[in-house]
């Protein structure tokens, strides 16, 4: 919806960029972590995650009026991914070890993005509004942490189980959040006595 909205309107205006950011770093770390352990189901569909994410990134910059915050938002993660990248090949050699620990990465890097959105909580009870939320990511956010929580208990993966398990209980808090503030009901006017 997002891109949707950028496309439509030729403007990034009420877009964050940094989701589309950490998103793709998310997706390129558990591609790695896929690629380690030869698991294709995770190599598909973070290969697939990471060159929408790109897109979206390189749409954002298009249509960004300021270039230069978002460049250097991308180069600092790109930095931080390939410096990720060097420890995990270079200096961890045995690989059940490296496994380990970029599973530990990319659990605790997913666990931080689901939890972000609840940063706005003290903002939609005190406005009674979830004007920041969106549905549509919610709905997506519920079903993809919840495909990949039972994914991981099929295969007795932790890193994949735990860190899903949050994008489920967060998502049924904005579904609450959304429940108890409709969209429709927060009017950015006043309404005239007659």
């Amino acid at each position: 919806s997002d891109l949707r909205q950028m496309l439509a309107t030729k403007s990034v205006e009420n877009i964050q960029f940094l989701p589309f950011l950490t998103t793709d770093v998310n997706n390129l770390s558990w591609l790695g972590y896929g690629c380690l352990k030869e698991d294709w189901t995770l190599i598909a569909v973070n290969t697939i995650g990471a060159a929408l994410q790109s897109l979206y990134i390189l749409a954002y910059l298009y249509y960004s009026p300021t270039k230069r915050p978002v460049l250097l938002q991308t180069l600092l993660l790109l930095a931080v991914l390939a410096t990720g990248y060097g420890y995990f090949t270079l200096l961890v050699s045995d690989v059940q070890t490296r496994l380990a620990r970029l599973g530990l990465f990319c659990s605790i890097f997913t666990i931080t993005m689901y939890l972000s959105p609840l940063a706005d909580l003290a903002k939609i009870v005190q406005t009674k509004s979830t004007r920041c939320l969106s549905f549509p990511l919610t709905v997506t956010t519920f079903l993809a942490s919840a495909s990949w929580t039972l994914y991981g208990l099929q295969l007795r993966d932790p890193f994949i189980t735990v860190p899903n398990v949050p994008g489920v209980v967060t998502s049924v808090v904005r579904f609450w959040l959304f429940w108890q503030y409709p969209p429709g009901q927060d009017k950015p006017y006043r309404a005239l006595l007659a």
